[in-house]
């Protein structure tokens, strides 16, 4: 495999990570669950470590905005299938401009 295609795997595996450690704060409760807040520091280190690994090869603006995004829309779907969380017009559009922007950002 290509050093790029390592990167691009590092990258979705650290913004999945990024939504799991999000879940984790809410269960930590402000750090006072000692299960929780570790399985959350110990997915937050996997994460950062992962995300700096393909920052190596890939652009860093470019890596930090899909990271953010493959988070962000990880958890809105974790949310909705497993949180009862709302996934409305509005979010679904929110997503499709994230998508957009990071699309921009690529052919730029």
């Amino acid at each position: 495999m290509s050093a790029t295609t390592v990167a691009w795997i590092y990258l979705f595996i650290a913004g999945l990570l990024e939504a799991f450690w999000a879940i984790g704060l809410k269960y930590s409760e402000g750090f006072s669950k000692p299960i929780p807040t570790i399985l959350t520091l110990c997915l937050v280190i996997s994460s950062f470590f992962l995300l700096s690994k393909a920052m190596k090869v890939l652009p860093v603006s470019f890596a930090y905005a899909i990271w953010c995004a493959i988070g962000i829309v990880s958890l809105v779907l974790i949310e909705y299938f497993y949180l009862n969380g709302v996934l409305n017009f509005q979010k679904i559009i929110s997503i499709l401009f994230i998508l957009i922007g990071i699309v921009g950002l690529k052919i730029s």
